[in-house]
């Protein structure tokens, strides 16, 4: 398919991101008779009129935020592992790195469903062509490889699926002192391995399963103190599939209102995990509460005492990669979008997956499947309405 560069693409469907949501997406467009745009009609393989999508992904290889795990996170202990639909994860050693093992297998699901991914491509922005609200999306995007020359490519889709995630937006409060600190602070996104700390006296922030699993793994080499900002509220049973449905449920109802997502711990409250529980084991899983200063040396507790620290890692989530959304003006005053099943209450054009109640591994394939399902019954009414 050639088209001249400077003109917008037509496209049915822009997907933005090659995630667990966006694979998930892509699959269940191509089940619903959709074909990658740049290979439709192309050589007599694909029928002209066939409705068409791109998914453009800004990482230069498959896995999304999987690429960029710590490697001691293991298959037998990363959290939530989901399969991606139509295709089972192979089965894999659980001492081995995950992100070894499921980067080759997105590779893999891309290649199978023949998904047609392009990368590396990064969305700057996502505005309205014009004041029509049945009109099109225009996705504006850079692309700096020899494969586009000119670096920037604009599609006009129907509906944007947008799937980015969070990964690349961590989020670190600000604390007085921060800049005083003369060790070293990190972000989880920034995790390599426990052996960076061996020796060390590490505070470690935040009330996830990051924060659980890393100080679990940490405390074996370093000396760790944890810290929140409220108590954590445990619960016995595991954090199983009901619960993180559970979870869904109610972070769902935060996005509907337009609020910020918001935490599934803050829903669910803390699950007695493996590694919960080798560190309770151990003695290790105490939680102080959140320090009320950064020094250069150390941390300074609300009552005045000081604890010293050669590090300081941030387990305290991420926020959503949204910011190429912002020419919709789509984000309330409450610092959200108004979403419900996947679909932005104020612009139905767009597809929020990935986002709020589907951040899970489990929520994403559902949102995927979800959105192509209002992309195709709303086809299937516009071809019976004109017929």
């Amino acid at each position: 398919m050639r088209v001249h560069e400077s003109a917008p693409i037509p496209v049915d469907v822009a997907v933005i991101g090659a995630g667990q949501a966006g694979l998930s997406a892509a699959y269940h467009l191509r089940r619903r008779g959709f074909e990658p745009v740049t290979r439709a009609g192309a050589a007599g393989e694909h029928p002209e009129d066939a409705p068409t999508f791109v998914v453009l992904d800004g990482e230069d290889a498959p896995g999304g935020a999987w690429r960029h795990r710590w490697a001691t996170l293991r298959m037998g202990t990363v959290n939530g592992i989901h399969e991606l639909p139509g295709f089972p994860v192979p089965p894999a050693d659980p001492a081995a790195s995950a992100r070894d093992i499921l980067p080759p297998y997105f590779a893999e699901y891309e290649r199978r469903f023949d998904l047609d991914v392009q990368r590396p491509v990064q969305v700057r922005a996502v505005r309205r062509a014009d004041d029509d609200p049945q009109g099109r999306l225009l996705v504006e995007t850079e692309r700096d490889d020899a494969a586009t020359p000119t670096g920037s490519r604009t599609w006009a889709a129907r509906y944007v699926i947008n799937s980015t995630g969070t990964w690349t937006r961590p989020f670190r409060p600000w604390i007085p002192g921060a800049d005083r600190f003369a060790g070293r602070q990190l972000h989880v996104a920034d995790y390599a391995s426990a052996d960076e700390f061996a020796g060390q006296r590490v505070v470690i922030v935040g009330a996830g399963v990051s924060a659980v699993q890393l100080l679990d793994e940490l405390s074996h080499v370093a000396d760790t103190f944890w810290v929140t900002r409220r108590e954590p509220e445990w619960v016995e049973e595991d954090f199983d599939v009901p619960a993180r449905v559970a979870a869904i449920a109610g972070v769902e109802a935060r996005v509907r209102e337009g609020l910020p997502p918001g935490s599934v711990i803050a829903v669910t409250g803390m699950h007695w995990t493996p590694w919960a529980r080798a560190a309770d084991a151990r003695g290790v899983l105490v939680r102080h509460p959140m320090f009320a200063s950064i020094e250069e040396h150390g941390v300074r507790m609300p009552d005045g005492t000081f604890e010293p620290a050669d590090a300081i890692l941030w387990a305290t989530g991420f926020r959503p990669a949204v910011s190429h959304l912002a020419p919709l003006g789509l984000r309330t005053p409450l610092g959200g979008f108004r979403v419900a099943d996947t679909r932005s209450l104020d612009d139905p054009r767009l597809f929020l997956i990935g986002y709020g109640p589907s951040q899970s591994t489990v929520g994403a394939n559902r949102a995927g499947r979800d959105a192509v399902r209002w992309i195709a019954a709303e086809r299937r009414a516009a071809g019976e309405h004109a017929a």
